[in-house]
């Protein structure tokens, strides 16, 4: 296994990347990321400021003979999605990643990379070290906690950066241009537990449920992958119906942003059940492993006996929580008309946990068009107040919406075009971009989001195109060659 990755090139880029992945950083757990792009910026003798929320920004003059350009912000930010195997001993908040190169790409070694949005930040940290890079005055803009709330771009305020143009490095299709992306919502839903006493002549099991992709729950939620929740719920519902399953304890997904991978189910079955029981679960295994065999060949579903758990969860409580989540709406809502292979309207059932006091679910909703946010939230809202849960929404954001006349993305094509002989794809996203956010303190912005080749962020398989963050890099000190002036 290489885990050279600071000998490729870009060499300057790849080694800030393994720095950054030398420093842990969960989303909420910033703290030595901050001080290391803080101390970054000031060992260079720029101008560096951390506001209240743990944003910071950080400012280089123009090289000479550029003075008259305008401004340029760069932004990234620094948190990671924490997601690993379950067989891979890791600590997000101690462990350093483990990445290595693998061919044409490099990944980590069982868990998330951090390619989402590290390349972005380690351009950044780069262009700011750099002695030799023609550029007007820019600003390094590195927010906080993007991947569960964007509460770092929310805390922003107005007045700190003066730039005219906004370049955001957290797309990850090299070749591509992003000039609007999709707004969201989370849904936050909880019943009371509610318990009955663990009846006698019963036999305990857990059922576990492993082996899917996962994935971005917006850039990968049109790629039809299980969720581990559904499916393991479309498993009880059956066995309740059949065998008299009753559930004590359930436990899937830990991400709001991520396709949840993997999920287990604590149960009891009458001792008269149990032979029945076990041949459902064969039979489940066979049918939900030929319906995804495309796109989960490694999907795996096992059952184990266990110790009589403590408590067993009341039985009209069970029905309308297995039905609830049975019904919740999952995936591609609709897709955005005239722009074919965009999704307009989704949604990721995300988390369901069961607590000491509670049943806690959490869905993601995303859409490009408010008022259809918001009609998805009202049908969640609507499905599991029904049955009894409590149902609040928070953390809404925006969308953002394209701008065809941008001065900077035609400028960008036709740097594109000149470097590489075709034009750059002109798209809008299906996730959250924190452009949005920014655009709405700052409207004055031309914005536009670029990046190298990422696939699969948010979880274990995520991996980085070696290739194409050279051809990223270039793109981007081109491009400052030929901003325009003021």
């Amino acid at each position: 296994m290489n885990k050279n990755i600071e000998s490729l090139s870009p060499a300057g880029l790849w080694k800030n990347f393994k720095s950054l992945t030398q420093i842990p950083r969960p989303s909420k757990k910033e703290g030595r990321i901050i001080e290391f792009v803080k101390n970054f910026g000031e060992d260079l003798g720029l101008n560096t400021y951390v506001d209240n929320a743990g944003n910071i920004i950080i400012k280089k003059p123009a090289t000479k003979g550029m003075e008259n350009k305008k401004g340029v912000i760069f932004q990234s930010h620094l948190d990671m999605v924490p997601q690993k195997n379950s067989d891979k001993v890791h600590d997000f908040e101690k462990d350093p990643i483990e990445a290595y190169i693998d061919g044409e790409w490099v990944r980590a070694n069982g868990t998330t990379l951090g390619a989402d949005n590290g390349i972005g930040v380690a351009a950044m940290l780069t262009l700011l070290e750099s002695k030799d890079i023609q550029h007007g005055p820019v600003e390094a803009l590195f927010t906080i906690d993007e991947e569960t709330g964007m509460t770092g771009a929310f805390a922003l305020k107005a007045g700190l950066l003066k730039g005219d143009i906004l370049l955001n490095l957290d797309s990850e299709d090299e070749g591509e241009l992003y000039i609007g992306c999709a707004g969201g919502i989370d849904a936050n839903i909880d019943f009371d537990y509610t318990e009955d006493k663990v009846p006698s002549g019963f036999k305990a099991y857990t059922v576990k449920l492993y082996g899917l992709k996962g994935g971005h729950s917006g850039l990968d939620i049109n790629l039809g992958r299980g969720n581990s929740n559904l499916v393991l719920f479309r498993l009880l519902r059956y066995c309740e119906a059949q065998a008299g399953l009753r559930l004590c304890e359930f436990e899937g997904g830990n991400m709001r942003n991520a396709i949840p991978r993997e999920a287990v189910a604590t149960i009891i079955i009458p001792d008269a059940q149990t032979d029945k029981f076990m041949g459902m679960v064969n039979n489940y295994r066979s049918v939900i492993k030929n319906e995804l065999s495309a796109t989960e060949p490694d999907i795996k579903l096992e059952i184990s006996e266990v110790k009589m758990p403590l408590r067993v969860m009341q039985t009209s409580l069970q029905r309308r929580l297995i039905s609830a989540v049975f019904a919740c709406p999952n995936g591609v809502i609709r897709m955005t008309d005239g722009i074919p292979g965009l999704v307009e309207t989704s949604t990721n059932l995300s988390i369901v946990k069961t607590t000491g006091t509670k049943i806690v679910i959490n869905c993601l909703l995303r859409s490009s068009v408010d008022s259809a946010k918001e009609y998805l939230a009202g049908r969640i809202a609507a499905l599991f107040e029904l049955a009894g849960a409590n149902a609040t929404f928070t953390g809404s954001y925006p969308g953002w919406k394209p701008n065809m006349n941008s001065a900077i993305m035609k400028t960008m094509d036709n740097v594109y075009r000149n470097m590489y002989g075709k034009e750059m794809e002109i798209k809008a996203v299906h996730a959250g971009l924190e452009c949005g956010i920014i655009g709405g303190l700052y409207p004055d912005l031309d914005m536009v989001s670029l990046g190298p080749t990422i696939r699969h962020p948010h979880s274990p398989d995520e991996k980085v195109h070696i290739e194409s963050v050279g051809k990223f890099w270039d793109f981007l000190k081109d491009t400052l060659k030929h901003i325009p002036e003021k």
